[in-house]
């Protein structure tokens, strides 16, 4: 299936595995990308030696294309970018809109850009500063999201940009891709789809917890991070959610502490960590306390297997995935059921 968006990543299909902290690692990466998807490594998680060694580990394992995303306001994020030009890397992809700075950086060494968006003037901002492609999650997606659903923004975003769109937030079939076009998107992104394959490096145990979900099973919290966050209802969520100012507090020193021990940084560390997240946001100390440590929460459960003490992030879509497949059953199923949609539609 050829569209704009094949085309410029130079993928058979149009289909983006999204950058997942401790999830979209090497072997998902490789497995995607070598099944005619386009993976996306989550750098935000990893140092720069990290991400060189899992950039050669994907060059080792694939020649097909794949991209890198980058937290816009990291202190690496510059480092990285340098990192992704001498790898010739396809794509950087953001999660917070990238400076102009980092989008001439990129185009400067051939790197193509696509930072993900929530609503449309975001969209149109990006799009006069030159990247190549917009994400365009709505408020079904997992992680940070936004209040407006993907069937109302993904329209706006199409008409609002010359450039090509990628639709993300309740995808995970064929319909949903061929919908997606329908709207005038040049194909689909999906993350919590990627995430329950077997290729994913998560748990089983995690991953049982996933399937387990309703589409009632996630919930937007700003307790985590202090944003809007769509995770996993469970019973620690739930906790934070109910925690007063004074417990909440308390609560985000344990986790502080904890997250200090794991990564060896100092207190002043950590507190200059959490001052860098605070910047531009009304956030209470407690809350800064947790955004601050969040990583170690994604850890738990994503890479340590500890669902009860951990944070995973989920789109609604959890509710409707009842499987396991590989990154290439999984891609082949989607564009089968899309080809056979199109015919049923042409006929």
């Amino acid at each position: 299936m050829r569209t704009r968006l094949t085309d410029l990543l130079g993928c058979p299909h149009p289909i983006v595995q999204t950058g997942m902290g401790y999830v979209a690692g090497a072997a998902l990466v490789t497995a995607t990308s070598s099944a005619g998807g386009f993976g996306i490594v989550a750098s935000a998680t990893m140092t720069v030696d990290e991400l060189r060694t899992t950039i050669e580990k994907i060059k080792t394992g694939t020649d097909a294309p794949f991209g890198v995303n980058i937290r816009a306001d990291a202190a690496d994020a510059e480092d990285k970018i340098d990192l992704l030009v001498r790898h010739q890397v396809r794509l950087a992809s953001f999660a917070l809109a990238p400076s102009r700075d980092l989008i001439r950086r990129c185009a400067d060494g051939g790197v193509l850009t696509m930072p993900s968006v929530g609503a449309r003037r975001h969209a149109e901002k990006v799009a006069e500063w030159g990247v190549d492609a917009v994400l365009v999650q709505g408020g079904e997606g997992g992680g940070h999201t936004g209040p407006v659903p993907t069937t109302l923004l993904l329209p706006q975003v199409v008409d609002a940009v010359g450039i090509p769109v990628v639709a993300a937030g309740g995808f995970f079939d064929g319909r949903g891709l061929v919908a997606a076009l329908a709207y005038g998107a040049s194909g689909i992104a999906m993350g919590t789809r990627f995430l329950l394959t077997t290729d994913s490096p998560v748990a089983l145990d995690v991953k049982r917890r996933y399937l387990a979900a309703g589409l009632t099973g996630t919930v937007v919290t700003t307790r985590v991070d202090g944003v809007p966050h769509r995770v996993l209802r469970t019973p620690f969520v739930d906790s934070l959610e109910r925690a007063g100012r004074l417990s909440g507090l308390i609560r985000a020193l344990r986790n502080a502490a904890a997250y200090r021990r794991s990564t060896g940084l100092s207190w002043p560390d950590l507190l200059r960590a959490g001052r860098a997240t605070r910047q531009g946001r009304s956030l209470t100390w407690a809350q800064t306390l947790m955004a601050a440590n969040t990583p170690a929460m994604l850890r738990a459960s994503m890479v340590e297997g500890r669902s009860s003490s951990g944070v995973m992030s989920a789109g609604q879509v959890a509710g409707l995935i009842d499987d396991l497949p590989s990154c290439a059953d999984l891609i082949n199923r989607i564009m089968r059921d899309a080809d056979a949609r199109l015919a049923a539609l042409a006929g």
